[in-house]
């Protein structure tokens, strides 16, 4: 793991200098990914049975750290093919035949993919609208029509799981759909200040002919599997944050205001605020690991369980990532607001995972819901304790 990690590290340097280009013009970092691609990065969860590297969440995590401490919008684009394909081989969720030829492309040909879920109407799906995407069945194909926003990388995409309602019964069904389906298109809406090299167009969807098998799984509204893949989200923006705070700690060590003896580094103020991006950045790095490697030793059913732990490293990671910016940018001052300073583009980036699920609201509400129940699990269980001691003193000679 070590030697993938210290390889990717020197792999992605070139990512830093070309962050500023594509924010500036809210381009695609396509030479990115095809790096990536080259290094075969793209393939390392793709599970061993198919030829990949089947990596641990640990290490996926902890490798979208270093992409995002060189490029944000590139290591949130590509963290949701890796999560993807990750969650497909643990939840043996597509037909067999399915994701092993899709798998065979990732190998061979570097295929991309990416869900498709949000929909203007519906917002964020984590929410649980329905889509108004629709998928009808005729002549032995499924027909989908619809208009799909946020589609993260979707200039390099090879393929697209679109979420559907099938009309005859209103169920929702994920859709396997290959780029150069007739009636597909990209239409390059991506406007947002933040992560503006994601590529995150809309997908519309013209009456697209799918094949019938390519219907690869029902969706189930509610209570959705605990999602350990998820954890590239706060792994991206803690990299961010990373830089944020290298950058300024460079910045302190070499400024030097004629009013002050030394660097602005000797400052009890500064040293201060260094202090503080360094504990938050111990603290979550513990955490967002800590909770990784718990996933991969878990059996499927501990993991369950983990799903207030995955909501709370995210919502923790990303609000002190915020944190961390924050102050860095407390420490640089007035020039980090400059539009040649990175500062500024760590700023608006970080703020973007705020709205990556899951969301605040939801982890806190389910976190409180966790506590209650545990509370109420353990007044159960003193009361079974306490009811066997009063039987045994009573039924004892």
């Amino acid at each position: 793991m070590n030697e993938r990690l210290l390889a990717l590290e020197e792999k992605v340097q070139p990512f830093k200098e070309r962050a500023f280009k594509h924010d500036q013009e809210a381009s695609f970092p396509v030479e990115n990914i095809n790096e990536l691609k080259d290094i075969g990065y793209t393939a390392l969860t793709v599970p061993k049975r198919y030829g990949g590297k089947d990596i641990s969440l640990l290490e996926f995590v902890k490798a979208q750290q270093i992409i995002g401490k060189a490029d944000g919008s590139t290591a949130l684009s590509i963290g949701w093919h890796m999560g993807i394909v990750q969650n497909l081989g643990e939840e043996n969720s597509w037909p067999e035949d399915i994701y092993a030829s899709f798998c065979k492309e990732v190998i061979e040909n570097g295929a991309l993919l990416n869900n498709t879920a949000t929909e203007p109407a519906t917002g964020s799906p984590t929410r649980g609208g329905k889509p108004e995407t629709t998928a009808v069945f005729k002549d032995g194909r499924w027909h989908v029509t619809g208009r799909k926003t946020f589609t993260t990388m979707a200039p390099v995409l090879d393929y697209f799981v679109v979420s559907a309602t099938i009309t005859t019964d209103e169920s929702v069904a994920n859709f396997l759909i290959p780029r150069e389906s007739p009636g597909l298109s990209i239409e390059e809406t991506w406007d947002s200040i933040a992560m503006r090299g994601t590529g995150s167009h809309d997908l519309v969807l013209e009456n697209v002919k799918v094949p019938e098998h390519h219907l690869v799984a029902y969706l189930t509204p509610g209570n959705k599997p605990a999602a350990g893949w998820l954890l590239h989200i706060p792994a991206c923006y803690l990299g961010i944050a990373e830089a944020a705070k290298d950058y300024t700690v460079g910045f302190a060590k070499e400024y030097s205001p004629n009013s002050i003896e030394g660097t602005i580094s000797d400052l009890p103020n500064v040293k201060q605020k260094i202090g503080e991006m360094e504990l938050l950045m111990q603290r979550n790095k513990h955490f967002l690991y800590g909770v990784a490697q718990k996933w991969d030793n878990a059996s499927y059913e501990e993991r369950q369980d983990m799903k207030p732990e995955l909501g709370a490293v995210k919502y923790s990671v990303v609000n002190d990532a915020v944190k961390i910016v924050d102050i860095a940018m407390r420490i640089a001052g007035a020039r980090s607001l400059s539009s040649k300073n990175p500062l500024q583009r760590y700023y608006r980036d970080v703020r973007a995972g705020l709205h990556n699920p899951p969301m605040d609201d939801m982890t806190i509400m389910l976190l409180a819901s966790d506590a209650i129940k545990k509370s109420g699990n353990l007044l159960i269980h003193r009361f079974r304790f306490l009811t066997k001691i009063n039987w045994i003193i009573y039924h004892t000679p």
